[in-house]
Protein backbone atom coordinates (compact mmCIF):
# COMPACT_ATOMS: atom_id res chain seq x y z
CA UNK A 1 0.00 0.00 0.00
CA UNK A 2 1.46 3.93 -0.70
CA UNK A 3 0.65 6.20 1.90
CA UNK A 4 0.43 9.62 0.55
CA UNK A 5 3.46 10.83 3.04
CA UNK A 6 5.94 8.99 0.94
CA UNK A 7 7.60 9.96 -2.11
CA UNK A 8 6.15 7.11 -3.90
CA UNK A 9 3.40 9.10 -3.77
CA UNK A 10 4.41 12.44 -4.29
CA UNK A 11 7.03 12.21 -6.75
CA UNK A 12 5.18 10.72 -10.07
CA UNK A 13 2.73 14.16 -9.56
CA UNK A 14 5.43 16.52 -9.32
CA UNK A 15 7.41 14.52 -12.30
CA UNK A 16 4.14 15.05 -14.34
CA UNK A 17 4.10 18.42 -14.14
CA UNK A 18 1.71 18.74 -11.38
CA UNK A 19 1.35 22.02 -9.11
CA UNK A 20 0.06 23.12 -6.38
CA UNK A 21 -1.87 26.63 -5.29
CA UNK A 22 0.32 29.46 -4.64
CA UNK A 23 1.16 31.80 -2.15
CA UNK A 24 -1.78 34.85 -2.12
CA UNK A 25 -1.40 38.59 -1.02
CA UNK A 26 -3.51 37.89 2.13
CA UNK A 27 -1.36 34.50 3.46
CA UNK A 28 2.25 37.03 2.57
CA UNK A 29 0.50 39.57 4.78
CA UNK A 30 -0.15 37.28 8.08
CA UNK A 31 3.03 35.17 7.46
CA UNK A 32 4.88 38.67 8.00
CA UNK A 33 2.52 39.97 11.12
CA UNK A 34 2.63 36.48 12.40
CA UNK A 35 5.93 35.21 12.26
CA UNK A 36 8.00 38.84 12.28
CA UNK A 37 11.23 39.31 10.70
CA UNK A 38 13.74 36.63 10.25
CA UNK A 39 16.83 38.61 11.08
CA UNK A 40 19.04 35.70 10.47
CA UNK A 41 17.47 32.81 12.56
CA UNK A 42 16.67 29.57 11.27
CA UNK A 43 13.69 28.53 9.08
CA UNK A 44 12.52 25.12 8.02
CA UNK A 45 9.45 24.56 5.65
CA UNK A 46 8.53 20.82 5.60
CA UNK A 47 6.98 19.68 2.51
CA UNK A 48 8.31 22.70 0.62
CA UNK A 49 7.53 21.57 -3.25
CA UNK A 50 8.47 24.08 -5.28
CA UNK A 51 9.81 26.37 -2.55
CA UNK A 52 7.53 29.30 -2.96
CA UNK A 53 6.75 29.33 0.77
CA UNK A 54 10.64 28.67 1.49
CA UNK A 55 12.04 31.66 -0.85
CA UNK A 56 9.35 33.69 0.95
CA UNK A 57 10.75 33.21 4.08
CA UNK A 58 14.05 33.50 3.22
CA UNK A 59 14.43 36.43 0.53
CA UNK A 60 11.07 38.43 2.02
CA UNK A 61 11.45 37.95 5.66
CA UNK A 62 14.70 37.39 6.39
CA UNK A 63 15.51 33.84 7.92
CA UNK A 64 17.71 31.79 7.23
CA UNK A 65 15.22 29.44 5.59
CA UNK A 66 15.66 25.55 4.74
CA UNK A 67 13.24 23.73 2.59
CA UNK A 68 12.41 20.09 2.75
CA UNK A 69 10.53 17.41 0.30
CA UNK A 70 10.10 13.74 -0.04
CA UNK A 71 10.03 14.69 -4.16
CA UNK A 72 13.42 14.74 -5.75
CA UNK A 73 11.44 16.26 -8.91
CA UNK A 74 9.74 19.17 -6.53
CA UNK A 75 13.29 20.13 -5.01
CA UNK A 76 14.41 20.28 -8.24
CA UNK A 77 11.94 23.17 -9.18
CA UNK A 78 12.80 24.84 -5.86
CA UNK A 79 16.62 24.73 -6.80
CA UNK A 80 16.42 26.12 -10.32
CA UNK A 81 15.15 29.38 -8.96
CA UNK A 82 18.01 29.78 -7.46
CA UNK A 83 20.90 31.98 -8.71
CA UNK A 84 24.45 32.69 -7.66
CA UNK A 85 23.72 36.62 -7.74
CA UNK A 86 20.87 35.87 -4.79
CA UNK A 87 21.93 33.09 -2.84
CA UNK A 88 18.83 30.76 -2.02
CA UNK A 89 18.07 28.69 0.58
CA UNK A 90 19.12 25.07 1.22
CA UNK A 91 16.80 22.28 0.11
CA UNK A 92 17.06 18.99 1.10
CA UNK A 93 15.02 15.87 0.47
CA UNK A 94 13.45 14.47 3.24
CA UNK A 95 10.26 12.28 4.74
CA UNK A 96 10.05 14.28 7.62
CA UNK A 97 7.45 11.54 9.09
CA UNK A 98 10.55 8.70 8.34
CA UNK A 99 13.99 9.97 8.28
CA UNK A 100 16.22 10.44 10.57
CA UNK A 101 16.54 14.44 10.77
CA UNK A 102 19.86 14.78 11.32
CA UNK A 103 20.57 15.84 7.77
CA UNK A 104 18.90 19.25 9.20
CA UNK A 105 21.26 22.13 8.69
CA UNK A 106 19.89 23.49 12.44
CA UNK A 107 18.83 21.29 15.44
CA UNK A 108 16.34 23.73 16.15
CA UNK A 109 14.34 26.47 14.68
CA UNK A 110 12.60 29.46 15.42
CA UNK A 111 9.81 29.28 12.78
CA UNK A 112 8.62 25.87 10.88
CA UNK A 113 6.17 25.85 7.83
CA UNK A 114 3.76 23.71 6.85
CA UNK A 115 1.50 24.66 3.72
CA UNK A 116 -1.14 22.31 2.59
CA UNK A 117 1.04 19.32 4.13
CA UNK A 118 -0.55 18.58 7.09
CA UNK A 119 -3.36 17.17 5.76
CA UNK A 120 -1.46 14.37 4.19
CA UNK A 121 0.49 13.59 7.10
CA UNK A 122 0.05 9.76 8.60
CA UNK A 123 0.61 9.71 11.91
CA UNK A 124 -0.72 13.45 12.85
CA UNK A 125 0.33 13.32 16.32
CA UNK A 126 3.87 11.67 15.88
CA UNK A 127 4.14 14.67 13.36
CA UNK A 128 3.05 17.19 15.27
CA UNK A 129 5.47 16.18 18.71
CA UNK A 130 8.16 15.40 16.23
CA UNK A 131 8.21 18.99 15.03
CA UNK A 132 7.77 20.26 18.63
CA UNK A 133 10.77 18.81 19.44
CA UNK A 134 12.38 20.68 16.75
CA UNK A 135 11.38 24.27 17.72
CA UNK A 136 13.49 26.90 19.49
CA UNK A 137 11.75 28.08 22.99
CA UNK A 138 9.11 30.41 21.46
CA UNK A 139 9.53 29.60 18.41
CA UNK A 140 6.61 29.52 16.10
CA UNK A 141 4.61 26.49 13.94
CA UNK A 142 2.41 28.23 11.49
CA UNK A 143 0.25 25.34 9.95
CA UNK A 144 -2.19 26.11 6.74
CA UNK A 145 -4.82 23.76 5.87
CA UNK A 146 -7.78 23.33 4.20
CA UNK A 147 -11.05 22.64 6.31
CA UNK A 148 -13.11 20.14 5.55
CA UNK A 149 -16.77 20.91 4.32
CA UNK A 150 -15.93 24.41 3.26
CA UNK A 151 -16.38 23.39 -0.17
CA UNK A 152 -19.19 22.44 -2.20
CA UNK A 153 -20.35 19.20 -2.03
CA UNK A 154 -20.19 18.43 -5.92
CA UNK A 155 -16.39 20.03 -5.55
CA UNK A 156 -14.32 17.02 -6.70
CA UNK A 157 -11.51 18.43 -3.81
CA UNK A 158 -13.63 18.36 -1.48
CA UNK A 159 -12.37 15.88 0.28
CA UNK A 160 -8.86 17.47 0.94
CA UNK A 161 -9.71 19.69 4.33
CA UNK A 162 -8.80 18.52 7.75
CA UNK A 163 -11.62 16.85 9.80
CA UNK A 164 -12.15 18.80 13.12
CA UNK A 165 -10.27 15.61 14.69
CA UNK A 166 -7.03 16.13 12.81
CA UNK A 167 -7.16 19.97 13.87
CA UNK A 168 -7.65 18.88 17.63
CA UNK A 169 -4.55 16.81 16.90
CA UNK A 170 -2.56 19.74 15.37
CA UNK A 171 -3.61 22.07 18.25
CA UNK A 172 -3.51 20.30 21.41
CA UNK A 173 -0.69 21.05 23.97
CA UNK A 174 0.55 24.25 22.67
CA UNK A 175 0.59 27.64 25.08
CA UNK A 176 -0.54 29.75 22.34
CA UNK A 177 -3.07 28.95 19.24
CA UNK A 178 -4.33 31.76 16.91
CA UNK A 179 -6.13 30.93 14.01
CA UNK A 180 -6.96 32.87 10.77
CA UNK A 181 -9.57 32.32 8.05
CA UNK A 182 -8.82 32.75 4.60
CA UNK A 183 -11.14 31.08 2.02
CA UNK A 184 -10.78 27.26 2.03
CA UNK A 185 -7.77 27.00 4.44
CA UNK A 186 -6.87 28.13 7.74
CA UNK A 187 -4.00 29.19 9.02
CA UNK A 188 -2.57 27.92 12.76
CA UNK A 189 -0.21 29.91 14.40
CA UNK A 190 1.35 27.66 17.33
CA UNK A 191 3.65 28.81 20.28
CA UNK A 192 5.06 25.83 22.23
Amino acid sequence: MTTTATATYWEPLWAGGRRYRQLDGPENRLMGEYLGPGRGRPALDIGCGDGTLTRHLHHQLGYRATGIDCSPSALALAAAQDSPEKPGPLWRCVNVGANDLTCLPDSAYAVITCRLVYRWIDDKAAFVNRVRRLLVPGGTFWVVAEVAGRRRSTDPLQSLGITPADAEILTAGWSVVRTHDLDVLRIHTLHP
